[in-house]
């Protein structure tokens, strides 16, 4: 008894005396982390938003300015306060990169503060009809795209987000792309096989509307069906097809009909575009060559 009483006292011991690696293996999303998302490359599929980017005439333009002490109307500054700040005045949620929550065109559907929280990371797909957008530039994603899709990659994954290329955003931020009345679009017979058959999260395009109908009837669908969609989606011909990630960011405004989004492309550690975690510094961000300074001729803070 004495024996096993020390045997047990001296495994104990040695137990207590291992690094913590050495007793447990490392959580397992944390190995996904190590192992895969560590490596890959990100690649950021969002606008810049400033106060002179396209945005539909019918919702007015938007302002910034630096944020003013109320007690003395004067604005912050570094020199004086340590801190700046900013105003915005912003006309509409419906700007720049976007999300679309089904309450935009339907009050009885979810605002953008009541999306699930698993929106935040889906499989991502990139369906490409730049060849046919050369062609007609209002051009619209049709059944036929996504089969060509899908006889090369393999059936859409459900849950997934698809994205549909057609460069219009190469033009960004030009203010005129929002008074064009022929843009690409996405049919509405490709967006009902999209979610009917493929159960995708959402489908997103790079022009500020789903089509160029005069009842914009794709759009009409989806939001007045409980179904979300991204607008204004760039860099589309930085990612690849099939095989990345799409993580989604966006601001929790209380009853929001419209969400200004955040999207990064998660991609293989080999793909040609984006950066990998440690190419770039981090923390601390590095200084910058020039400060920020407020440029009153163009709104906004720039070095």
């Amino acid at each position: 008894m004495k024996r096993a009483l020390i045997v047990l006292c001296v495994a104990f011991l040695c137990t207590a005396c291992m690094p913590q690696s050495r007793i447990t293996a490392a959580p397992s999303l944390w190995q996904t982390y190590e192992n895969s998302l560590k490596a890959a490359k990100y690649v950021d599929l969002t606008h810049t938003i400033t106060p002179s980017i396209p945005v539909w005439a019918g919702f007015g333009p938007s302002s910034f300015s630096p944020a003013l002490n109320p007690a003395t109307g004067a604005p912050y500054t570094w020199s004086k306060d340590g801190f700046e700040a900013t105003r915005y005045e912003l006309a509409t949620d419906q700007f720049g990169t976007q999300l679309d929550p089904p309450a935009h065109w339907n009050p009885d559907y979810p605002a953008i503060d009541e999306l699930p929280p698993t929106f935040a990371v889906r499989p991502l797909v990139v369906i490409s009809i730049v060849e046919q957008v050369a062609q007609n530039p209002g051009y619209s994603l049709t059944m036929a795209d996504i089969q060509n899709w899908e006889a090369r990659h393999g059936r859409i994954p459900e849950g997934s987000v698809v994205f549909v290329r057609s460069d219009w955003s190469k033009e960004w931020p030009n203010p005129a792309l929002a008074t064009r009345q022929v843009f690409p679009g996405v049919s509405l017979a490709a967006l009902k096989f999209l979610h009917e058959q493929r159960h995708i999260l959402f489908h997103g395009h790079e022009p500020l509307d789903t089509d160029s109908t005069p009842t914009l009837e794709g759009e009409a669908w989806l939001l007045r069906n409980g179904y979300t969609q991204a607008e204004g989606v760039a860099h589309l011909d930085q990612v690849p097809e099939a095989g990345a990630l799409v993580t989604i960011g966006f601001p929790k405004f209380q009853g929001g009909l419209g969400g200004y989004a955040r999207y990064i492309a998660i991609c293989p550690p080999d793909w040609l575009y984006g950066v990998s975690v440690g190419q770039l510094p981090e923390s601390p961000l590095p200084r910058a060559a020039k400060p920020l300074h407020w440029d009153a001729t163009r709104g906004m803070r720039v070095r």
